[in-house]
């Protein structure tokens, strides 16, 4: 499994409400949800994400509230995987849950630059900068983890096992 894209870089604790602001949450629709993604820190961001780019962030990425938005409206931008120095916990657990990959690794989150070409091996943990050619170690998934991502989300993969 494999995501590759155009980095989109951010600092240090970026909370869920600037992921997606609480006052677009009068809908459950995630395609309309995903169209304020960043917006308050970034507010070109979906009009320039592609599918399969590749977020970068410093410490504590995803802090706040423990609302499953956050993780489901930057999936559902286009967003191949965050990768961050360190991520909040209930964060961390939702981007699994709903499908959104995601690694920690200080060294690339340091180094990594906005509009840097990046690809990440989720089968090995690499990742690598093109723009500078340098490559990066993570923890690789383990393969039941890459088996929710791949099916779009833990209750994804819970049907798909029954079907």
């Amino acid at each position: 499994m494999k995501a590759e894209g155009k980095v989109f870089k951010y600092g240090d604790n970026v909370d869920t409400d600037v992921i997606i602001p609480a006052r677009y949450l009068n809908t459950s629709d995630a395609k309309e949800l995903s169209t304020h993604c960043m917006e308050d820190i970034d507010a070109e961001f979906v009009n320039k994400v592609s599918k399969g780019d590749i977020m970068v962030a410093g410490w504590n990425f995803g802090c706040g509230s423990s609302r499953e938005h956050a993780p489901l409206v930057i999936k559902e931008s286009g967003i191949g995987c965050v990768i961050a120095k360190s991520f909040a916990r209930i964060f961390y657990r939702n981007a699994i849950n709903i499908g959104l990959a995601i690694l920690e690794c200080e060294e690339a989150a340091e180094e990594i630059k906005t509009g840097d070409k990046v690809s990440v091996d989720f089968n090995t943990g690499v990742i690598t900068n093109h723009t500078i050619c340098k490559s990066y170690k993570a923890g690789a998934f383990p393969e039941f983890i890459q088996n929710i991502i791949k099916k779009g989300g833990l209750l994804a993969s819970i049907d798909a096992g029954t079907r």
